[in-house]
């Protein structure tokens, strides 16, 4: 009888690759992980470290982080399933969903956290 692997959604597709690739998806896999602790730890740090910027923008800048940090374990999720098909069906691997959105969300947290510092 066949094991029954989680998700099925991945492992039902294809045939099983090399398993070079498939760890190295899993370290992706893992850094995003990495990714969203450093930026809850940085929203988190924003506002218990009381670092004299504007309050709102601090705020906002932790707010920012704080969210980002928990989308980026969805693109961990969805985009480890996606690259694992795609090595299964031997098909070019996908774009990352939320990559540019992280980039675009980081790069507001650190305006805002510079704007704060002017206007203190």
């Amino acid at each position: 009888m066949a094991r029954q692997r989680f998700p099925q959604s991945v492992y039902s597709h294809g045939e099983e690759p090399d398993a070079r690739f498939t760890l190295a998806n899993e370290r992706t896999f893992l850094a995003w992980i990495r990714t969203a602790l450093a930026l809850m730890a940085g929203g988190v740090a924003l506002e218990a470290l009381g670092l004299g910027l504007q309050p709102d923008l601090q705020l906002a800048a932790s707010v920012v982080l704080m969210l980002t940090g928990i989308l980026a374990p969805v693109q961990a999720w969805f985009g480890w399933a996606r690259n694992e098909r795609a090595l299964r069906n031997n098909t070019p691997l996908p774009n990352p969903m939320l990559a540019l959105p992280v980039v675009v969300a980081v790069a507001v947290a650190g305006g805002l956290v510079m704007l704060g510092l002017v206007l203190r």
